[in-house]
């Protein structure tokens, strides 16, 4: 678990990339899906378009992107999104951080010697790296990247009403259901245990159509970087499930099971949960501004707020 602490200064800086990163993207999509939990049918799609072979058209991408973990942060250059300006600022970060990167990835028996060569900063590999990254996105990316901007873009129409209805604490609290908001602290599950104190330096927010997980890049003299996996991803969500990739099965239940007010007990009743189960959901959803709660004698009721009927898709009872 990674947990990022924000002051009053970092919630006042918190900002969304304008578009999917593309050399982070081109990255990511060589990685191989989970075997189990993963849900993203838009991906799964892609994988079935390209029909295979992603190493042998990535080249020299396909050697500094390990299977899972790590990701080197050269490949996410989050201040611009064109691919030809991601690689030019890659090809200028400082030798002593690329040197960092590309020691973190576990050495293969059949790694090429190129790799220390970029580490080093010499041309040609950088040529050999920049020609390979455009070549392997024009055939596998291209044709998929108005759909994956497209879905960005929605993202961040949700984002951006979450933001407005309900302000920062329902935009952390619904960003992922691998990210927890207990104020002033974000959770993010990641493998591994880090404090990160952001120091008022912000938080950039950027969507991945590729990203099974979240994933946090620390930049000391800039804001921290969060990459989360997009809304939308998941094409084939109709009805209350399209809320499931953003706010978890469970979560999203809850929620959809709000259209009629209910106490904690009926809750749980409805969805099969543990009266502990709804009370923790319900609290959530009431930080994130989702769901107001009264007292009635010994019991409470929930109901939806605005916010909530609008994340539904559905209009507010008069």
């Amino acid at each position: 678990m990674m947990r990022l602490h924000l002051t009053a200064a970092d919630l006042c800086q918190i900002a969304f990339a304008p578009a999917p990163n593309a050399l982070q993207e081109a990255a990511l999509s060589l990685r191989r899906p989970p075997a189990r939990g993963w849900s993203r049918p838009g991906v799964r799609a892609w994988h079935r378009h390209l029909n295979g072979g992603l190493k042998a058209r990535a080249g020299a991408l396909a050697d500094v992107v390990p299977r899972g973990g790590f990701l080197p942060d050269f490949l996410l250059q989050p201040d611009v999104d064109d691919l030809s300006a991601c690689v030019e600022l890659a090809r200028h970060t400082p030798a002593d951080r690329l040197e960092a990167d590309l020691d973190l990835i576990a050495p293969s028996p059949g790694q090429p010697s190129w790799v220390r060569d970029l580490a080093c900063g010499e041309a040609g590999a950088w040529d050999t790296f920049t020609s390979d990254v455009h070549r392997y996105f024009d055939s596998s990316l291209a044709p998929w990247w108005p759909l994956v901007r497209e879905t960005a873009a929605a993202d961040r129409a949700l984002r951006s009403e979450t933001l407005l209805r309900g302000g920062t604490g329902a935009l952390l609290a619904t960003l992922s259901p691998h990210c927890r908001w207990e104020p002033p602290v974000l959770h993010v599950r990641i493998s591994g245990e880090y404090d990160v104190e952001l120091c008022g330096r912000g938080l950039l927010l950027v969507p991945s159509y590729f990203a099974p997980g979240p994933m946090v890049m620390y930049r000391p003299e800039a804001s921290t970087v969060l990459v989360y996996p997009m809304h939308g991803v998941d094409e084939s969500a109709t009805g209350k499930d399209v809320l499931g990739p953003l706010l978890g099965r469970t979560r999203a239940g809850v929620l959809a099971a709000l259209r009629r007010p209910a106490t904690t007990s009926d809750l749980a009743d409805r969805l099969a949960i543990s009266r502990a189960s709804a009370s923790e959901h319900t609290t959530v959803l009431r930080n994130a501004g989702l769901v107001a709660t009264s007292r009635m004698g010994n019991a409470v009721l929930h109901t939806l707020t605005p916010l909530g009927w609008a994340l539904l898709g559905d209009d507010s009872p008069a």
